[in-house]
């Protein structure tokens, strides 16, 4: 039976790891579940040791990003398929069952989970409209049809993961990880999930100068795709 990988990137979720990890063992799958501790200290590690026997626990000793923290997962991860998921309980932890049932059944490669399909966003309007133009970008340059190109909900076959070559540290992985995917041809699907989006007093860590790091990675992707054809 295919196994999935389950990478929980985490700093300083203390309010929320002990909920998302208690739902994820409850998923009714073959999985593992990796959780990378990116140097908290609001508590959120001794939380995390009452999971020790049932989770595998890595842990960085500082704040190195949540791309640093998703490839420290990607290394280790032994499933077939790979998700990653916040722990900040946005997204509805039931939901990794449905991509993954979709997945399977449909013998895809990649399946994403769009918070947009016919959403519309009663706060963090910004973030919104950000996420937007994002995904309009990337569109624009590798001729994708995708909806949520940001969505922490990004589901695939390991080997393609493995395969990229990661060089993000910050949330400037998810652009690279979605432009990897369609330089090498492979079809990203899309699946619609519901989102319950946090602001920043409630801990929201994405900031604007990490969208205008997006917009420079998916140029240099693009042109670095163009090089390589040239040569």
């Amino acid at each position: 039976m295919p196994k999935l990988s389950i990478i929980v990137p985490v700093f300083n979720e203390v309010q929320t790891i002990q909920e998302v990890l208690e739902r994820l063992l409850a998923l009714a799958m073959d999985k593992e579940i990796i959780v990378v501790d990116d140097g908290s200290t609001d508590g959120t590690s001794e939380k995390i040791s009452g999971f020790y026997s049932k989770i595998k626990n890595l842990k960085h000793e500082s704040n190195l990003g949540k791309g640093a923290a998703v490839k420290t997962g990607i290394d280790a991860a032994r499933g077939n398929f790979v998700v990653f998921c916040d722990a900040d309980l946005e997204y509805d932890i039931d939901q990794i069952s449905s991509l993954f049932d979709h997945l399977l059944k449909n013998d895809l490669s990649v399946v994403y989970g769009s918070r947009f399909v016919g959403y519309r966003p009663e706060k963090n309007k910004v973030h919104y409209l950000g996420n937007r133009f994002l995904t309009g970008l990337t569109n624009f340059l590798f001729g994708a049809k995708l909806t949520d190109m940001e969505t922490a909900y990004k589901m695939f076959r390991a080997d393609i993961l493995k395969n990229l070559s990661l060089a993000g540290k910050r949330f400037e992985i998810e652009p690279e990880i979605t432009a990897k995917i369609l330089k090498q041809g492979i079809k990203i699907t899309e699946l619609s999930i519901t989102y319950n989006p946090r602001v920043k007093k409630e801990g929201k860590k994405v900031k604007y100068r990490d969208g205008l790091t997006a917009i420079k990675v998916l140029i240099r992707e693009k042109l670095k795709n163009q090089e390589e054809a040239g040569g």
